[in-house]
């Protein structure tokens, strides 16, 4: 199983890293262990001194493709659920300074939560008007919908599967929306497709 994950692909989270506009979608991939399931919480390590925290739509596929047509995109996915790309914020500015790879940036252990729920894909009436969102502590701090997207749920398809062949399984981290911000030892991560809580886990 992989975790594939889309960068910059929400204009006004653009704008608020001050980052270009992309033509084409912004990959990088985490590793199985970045994985953290079951609510378990969120270790803050040692290492930084800045995560932030990120909230995005995860899209789980449904069966193995390459070269997927947009015609048949849509069968690729399986189902929708929610997570956390937890960002070593200053580590990934130091490795963009230097022109070098965001992964202890963005895979260390434990900065990919999940929810254990993931819906269906014929749970949602429009898979381009879903909306999607992050609490801290009962506060409002990110919300989303996927008609914002620079590119789409089928375009992330069919672009990846150029470069990988998507296997059964894998998980697809869709892009945040502006608001991101750094997390503390002691808060409380609620995150949310439409209005139904799917994952919520503390910061230890």
């Amino acid at each position: 199983m992989r975790i594939f994950a889309i960068g910059r692909n929400y204009a006004e989270h653009i704008q608020e890293l001050n980052n270009e506009r992309p033509d084409e979608p912004v990959i990088f991939t985490k590793p199985d262990t970045a994985l953290l399931r079951s609510n378990e919480p969120f270790y803050y390590p040692a290492f930084s001194k800045d995560i932030h925290y990120e909230v995005e739509l995860v899209l789980k596929i449904a069966k193995e493709g390459k070269n997927i047509e947009p015609a048949f995109a849509s069968r690729y996915i399986a189902s929708i659920g929610i997570g956390i790309d937890f960002t070593a914020r200053d580590l990934q500015q130091k490795a963009k300074e230097k022109g070098l790879p965001w992964d202890l940036a963005k895979g260390f252990n434990g900065s990919a939560p999940v929810s254990d729920t993931f819906k269906p894909l014929g749970d949602f009436k429009d898979v381009k008007d879903i909306n999607f969102s992050l609490s801290i502590d009962g506060q409002l701090k990110q919300q989303g919908n996927t008609k914002m997207m620079l590119f789409d749920f089928d375009y992330i398809i069919c672009y990846l599967s150029k470069f990988f062949t998507l296997k059964t399984g894998d998980l697809i981290f869709t892009g945040t929306p502006k608001g991101v911000g750094p997390v503390t030892i002691g808060n409380t991560l609620s995150a949310f497709i439409e209005k139904e809580k799917l994952l919520e886990f503390e910061i230890k």
